[in-house]
């Protein structure tokens, strides 16, 4: 069965956010090499992923920390970090 009902590709998008800093060089050409996916769809599904519960349970930290970076980048000040 499928843990929690994250596909495959959820799963390796959640590890690589987990650990692109430990690639040498842009995290951008990561994103094509390791995805072979446009930047843009790769941030598309990342932000889908992090809105859901999935996510967060299966590693609540990484997935908050992905929410306030990404409040942060959208300038929304009203969404308080906890």
């Amino acid at each position: 069965g499928r843990m929690a009902g994250l596909s495959e590709l959820d799963k390796r998008i959640l590890a690589f956010e987990q650990s692109w800093w430990q690639f040498p060089g842009a995290k951008e050409r990561e994103i094509l090499e390791v995805f072979g996916i446009p930047v843009t769809r790769y941030y598309q599904l990342l932000n889908v992923l992090i809105d859901r519960p999935e996510a967060s349970e299966f590693d609540p930290v990484l997935v908050a920390r992905l929410r306030r970076q990404r409040s942060r980048r959208h300038g929304i000040r009203s969404a308080r970090p906890e």
